[in-house]
């Protein structure tokens, strides 16, 4: 059985660390200007929560990988104000418009040609890191947020058009994505879970990920090339408990909820990513689920536009900013582990919230609701921007 390691010590490569407790909190006090392979070496990638057919082709995101950028992700979101902002994708869609590719085909086009292009970019990173970063991620249709056997067929889809080892295919952490999380992982499919709030749902889909490992591997497959990340939205939660704090007077906890949440998550993960379960499975070659932390950029104008970097830095994560949010952080932001004192604020910020009677977990659970509705309406959005422009090339 390996003996504890300290994890700042840590370059995040594939298998290290099978035992991590929570006593292995390093007291790192340095400081220093960000710089995204330093923080590698500290245990935390830097991914991009943006893609674009410019953002590749211009050399931009290659531009990035050479600062150490370790990856992408994606939403329907981000896709759809891609293909509306401009004109980028209108000469494809003419192509395939022509040949009579129907909108849902034309989209999986556009989309999974981003991807596989985003990926080649990201290949010698996934190399470099053994499978540990290099990645992007792609979304199922959020319309099947609710429907685990349809996510199942479209995420095998997904993974076999993209063809591609580093990419992850994106699915929500609902009550019908936990059971698709197991099956897929079991069948070898990269899992990026997307849309977890809680700590709940953060161990419901860490369950899953393990259990689908052990299905794998009962089966006879390799458990080693299978990598999962566990996406957790941090800016929301503040967003909505501030909103209460306000109507209770409350100000000392405004702008921390959040990050207290995130750390409980991360303090499940120390938990659950050890012991002799986990250690059986890592002697297989298994990989952890890095926790993932989403929605990053600062919501309110007040807080510090770092503050879930800044605040959310430890061994085995993976931080995902949109463009002005890494902007930001490559020109200010600060290089701190979180410490074992950094936990016990945590743990107090959320006791002295329940004190007060914020329910935490009716949040979570409507911001999941309002999660899956708005990446739906996006997706519904960006199919229309797709159908209008079909139908314009059609008619010339």
């Amino acid at each position: 059985m390996a003996g504890r390691r300290t994890l700042c010590r840590s370059i995040v490569r594939h298998r290290l660390f099978h035992i991590i407790t929570i006593s292995n909190f390093t007291e790192y006090k340095g400081v220093i200007m960000a710089d995204l392979r330093e923080l590698a070496g500290m245990g935390q990638s830097i991914w991009l929560d943006y893609i674009s057919r410019s953002l590749i082709t211009s050399g931009e995101l290659q531009g990035l990988i050479d600062k150490g950028l370790r990856g992408i992700t994606s939403n329907p979101s981000i896709f759809e104000k891609a293909v509306s902002s401009g004109s980028d994708y209108d000469d494809d869609i003419r192509k395939l418009a022509v040949s009579g590719k129907s909108v849902d085909e034309i989209y999986e086009a556009l989309v999974t040609g981003d991807v596989r292009d985003a990926a080649d970019l990201l290949r010698p990173v996934y190399d470099a890191t053994d499978g540990v970063d290099g990645y992007v991620s792609l979304e199922v249709n959020p319309e099947l947020a609710h429907d685990a056997d349809g996510t199942i067929i479209e995420a095998r889809h997904l993974f076999a058009t993209l063809d591609r080892p580093n990419v992850f295919i994106k699915v929500p952490a609902t009550p019908a994505g936990v059971p698709a999380i197991k099956t897929l992982i079991s069948e070898g499919i990269n899992i990026n879970v997307t849309l977890i709030f809680s700590v709940s749902q953060y161990e419901a889909i860490s369950e899953a990920y393990i259990a689908g490992l052990e299905k794998r591997a009962e089966a006879g497959g390799d458990i080693g090339s299978v990598a999962s990340v566990a996406s957790l939205f941090v800016s929301r939660l503040d967003s909505a408990v501030d909103a209460d704090l306000e109507k209770l007077g409350n100000s000392e906890l405004q702008g921390k909820i959040a990050v207290a949440n995130a750390r409980m998550v991360y303090a499940r993960f120390l938990e659950i990513f050890s012991g002799a379960r986990w250690e059986k499975l890592a002697g297989l070659g298994a990989r952890v689920q890095r926790p993932l932390w989403a929605s990053t950029s600062a919501k309110n104008p007040a807080y510090p536009d770092t503050l879930y970097v800044d605040s959310l830095i430890q061994a085995h994560t993976v931080n995902t900013l949109p463009p002005t949010t890494l902007e930001a952080y490559l020109d200010h932001g600060k290089m701190t582990l979180m410490t074992k004192a950094d936990m016990e604020k945590s743990r107090a910020h959320l006791a002295n919230l329940a004190k007060l009677g914020v329910k935490i977990d009716a949040i979570t659970k409507k911001l999941l609701d309002d999660g899956v509705d708005a990446f739906a309406t996006a997706f519904a959005a960006l199919v229309d921007q797709i159908a209008k422009k079909t139908e314009k090339f059609r008619t010339r």
